[in-house]
């Protein structure tokens, strides 16, 4: 299989690039603007196969496309990849607004090519072995669900706040594929022109979910926190949690001697990609889903920035 990397930054370097280098029958092409980078990265893969721009890719007879580059440029190149009917993989957010997400779907669909997003959270070993909700994408036996992603002293414009960091937790709450404010409680908190904190809750049947973002919080963390009928759990990381059932707690762990980028889910997301790449096709469930937290991140954001303006 040959895969072609857009984008050669920060994310692909951390993430990405220590797994998909490693993977057996996969040729690696790399793509980026910069050419010191691109030269540095290709010598310590090992990758022959070099680009400076992706609208040379249609030429390699490659299989994929994963997209790790900034977001204000996802779409100009996840819409030229899929007319060339290329599965195309792109990190969250696909793009910072609902308008362009729908049609890149439309655009997918008619061209018959899987379009993926890169929620590494829906993925997360330890999370899914024992909340089989995430995994499955839907509501089941949760009575409550409810995600923190804190940041130390990192408060933003609302547009970025809410599509590069805050939908990781609005996406992994977002089971019933909600697309809309209606019955959905936002708070939020400014620090001078900029959001420091906000607070998206509704309810599902009987399942309240609740995403939360603090970027004054003193440190950086995250926190999921979810109940059942008389069983509730609670992951203060990704390696390591509690469970309380019949009055009593137990301590859950990730396998020993995980690897960090397997205990954040990257692994099995990415394993995910590749069957799906082998496929041809994605779950419908899955494209839903995608495309309503990105609904509905839009519909967060132009509430605060109408209040912001007002």
């Amino acid at each position: 299989m040959r895969i072609g990397i857009v984008g050669l930054g920060d994310i692909a370097q951390k993430a990405y690039l220590p797994i998909v280098t490693q993977l057996k029958n996969v040729e690696l092409i790399f793509c980026t603007r910069n050419p010191t980078v691109l030269n540095a990265l290709a010598d310590q893969y090992g990758v022959t196969c070099c680009l400076g721009d992706y609208r040379q890719l249609n030429k390699k007879n490659i299989d994929a496309v994963m997209i790790h580059a900034a977001t204000h440029i996802h779409y100009d190149i996840a819409h030229w990849c899929i007319k060339q009917g290329i599965p195309t993989f792109v990190d969250k957010p696909l793009v910072d607004n609902a308008e362009q997400v729908e049609r890149l779907y439309e655009l997918a669909e008619q061209h018959n090519t899987p379009l993926y997003v890169g929620f590494n959270r829906r993925h997360i070993p330890l999370f899914n072995k024992h909340l089989p909700e995430l995994a499955s994408g839907n509501i089941g036996e949760l009575h409550s669900l409810r995600w923190e992603k804190n940041r130390h002293n990192l408060v933003g414009d609302i547009r970025p706040f809410i599509f590069d960091d805050f939908i990781h937790a609005l996406d992994s709450v977002n089971l019933n594929a909600k697309s809309t404010l209606d019955d959905v409680y936002v708070t939020h908190q400014m620090f001078g022109d900029h959001l420091s904190r906000v607070d998206v809750q509704w309810q599902s049947g009987q399942c309240l979910l609740h995403a939360s973002m603090n970027r004054l919080n003193g440190i950086t963390n995250e926190c999921v926190s979810a109940t059942y009928h008389n069983q509730s759990y609670q992951f203060t990381s990704f390696m390591r949690g509690q469970r309380w059932l019949n009055n009593e707690e137990r301590i859950l762990t990730s396998e020993d001697w995980m690897p960090m980028l397997a205990t954040k889910g990257f692994d099995t997301m990415i394993a995910d990609w590749l069957s799906v790449v082998e496929s041809g096709t994605m779950p419908l469930h899955t494209v839903e889903r995608n495309i309503s937290t990105h609904q509905l991140a839009d519909a967060i954001a132009l509430q605060l920035e109408t209040l912001f303006i007002c």
